[in-house]
């Protein structure tokens, strides 16, 4: 079973600064802040989110995006990042299906990998390489759809498909209640005695519909602490 990335740093108390002047926000950087005070504390705290920090759709390469969700399972932003820009080095530069079945075992160990996460790779490249799982396909699928066929991959579960819905797909209500980042960042901006479990989440959430995916971005940004 696999879990979602840890957090451990603390955000900036929900209206600790004045919404900066020169800020402009979009129609969900409105809605959500009028939807939620708390979330209205964390936009206004720091302004919008910029390009560089709003990575929803960055990774335009579906496998890619995949397998650097495999790679970041447990791990923190920081070790995930090192970790597979070591793998693409291994690959000559460029993470594709042939590349991983080729590839030595030994030397995606080396790069940083476990045993069972070069397991999953190699599974999901022998899927996609089959036509098992076709990734051009899958874009036109609701949401709900899209995690269950990939959670059908050994290594995969639900945090790895909604880490794809957000930074492949763009999705834009996407909630990642397993995620420990946003539970973690939920708990300190909601002045929640213990972390929120899935339940709790769903209904704190409930008001972000439907920009929950921009929600999240706030709340990972509160961590400093989003996916690599």
């Amino acid at each position: 079973m696999e879990k979602a990335r840890a957090a451990d740093k603390r955000p900036r108390p929900a209206g600790a600064h004045a919404r900066p002047a020169a800020a402009t926000l979009s129609a969900p950087d409105e809605y959500l802040r009028r939807a939620d005070p708390v979330l209205r504390g964390l936009i206004d705290a720091s302004g919008p989110i910029d390009p560089e920090t709003d990575r929803r759709g960055s990774r335009p390469d579906p496998f890619e995006a995949l397998a650097r969700a495999i790679v970041g399972q447990q791990l923190s932003t920081k070790a995930a990042r090192s970790i597979w820009e070591r793998v693409v080095e291994s690959l000559d530069g460029r993470v594709a299906p042939a590349k991983l079945i080729a590839a030595d075992p030994a030397d995606l160990r080396a790069a940083g990998l476990s045993n069972s996460k070069v397991a999953y790779l190699r599974d999901l490249s022998e899927r996609v390489e089959s036509g098992d799982l076709d990734l051009e396909r899958i874009a036109e699928v609701a949401d709900e759809d899209v995690v269950a066929e990939l959670i059908e991959i050994k290594g995969i579960g639900r945090w790895t498909a909604e880490m794809f819905l957000i930074f492949h797909l763009a999705r834009p209500d996407v909630i990642s209640t397993g995620d420990l980042g946003i539970r973690r960042a939920t708990q300190l901006a909601y002045g929640l005695d213990e972390l929120p479990g899935p339940t709790d989440l769903e209904r704190i959430a409930e008001p972000w519909r439907p920009h929950r995916t921009l929600a999240c971005l706030y709340l990972w940004r509160s961590l400093q602490n989003a996916p690599a």
